[in-house]
């Protein structure tokens, strides 16, 4: 049966059944002992004696595993604009208002980088400060102060309204969200709120 370096008598010929050293090369004696230089794991380059890794359990018999690429990392931004299009349907819905579509509104966009998203208006005598806030001048004098939350989920994102007056609705469409009910949301879907809002969710 071969030995391995150690004195080991194996039944595999590459390494030893009981040390995991290489089989083949006689041990070197104690006056001309050669120093041999040190193994490397090829997985962790961690020093290795024998066969086995004591760092990370690799063979060293095997090849070293594929490199992983690292998961992707998705973002979310919020793009706030004024949209005539869901002004004209609000108005056709309420009737004439006292809130005007504004004549400048530079579009905004804002990345979603917490759990939690406050939609609706600053008012410091309430404590309240949404991270979208649509109080910035032209403000929507539709939305309410604590409108609306964007959630941040493994699944993805979600919205839901909180009890807002005038309520939220998606995609162009006229039913409004059910206070509450944390709602779905797609890469490029529409969030109207207040009188004239729609913020576009994107995912990169």
């Amino acid at each position: 049966m071969p030995t391995c370096v150690d004195g080991h008598t194996s039944v595999a010929e590459d390494f030893c059944d009981v040390c995991g050293s290489p089989i083949g090369e006689p041990p070197p004696s104690a006056a001309g002992a050669t120093v041999q230089a040190p193994q490397h794991c090829p997985a962790c380059a961690a020093p290795i004696s024998g066969r086995f890794c004591e760092a990370c359990g690799h063979d060293s018999a095997l090849p070293p595993p594929a490199e992983q690429a690292p998961p992707a990392v998705t973002a979310w931004t919020a793009v706030i604009a004024a949209d005539r299009a869901f002004y004209q349907r609000v108005l056709a819905r309420e009737g004439p208002d006292t809130v005007d579509f504004p004549d400048y509104f530079p579009e905004r966009r804002i990345l979603l980088d917490q759990e939690v998203t406050l939609i609706g208006r600053r008012n410091p005598d309430k404590g309240v400060d949404p991270q979208i806030d649509l109080a910035l001048h032209p403000a929507d004098r539709g939305v309410s102060t604590q409108h609306a939350v964007l959630r941040l989920r493994e699944t993805g994102l979600t919205i839901t309204d909180i009890g807002s007056t005038n309520g939220t609705s998606l995609n162009g469409s006229d039913d409004r969200l059910p206070e509450g009910q944390e709602t779905p949301l797609a890469d490029g879907d529409r969030i109207h709120v207040g009188a004239w809002t729609t913020i576009t969710v994107l995912r990169s």
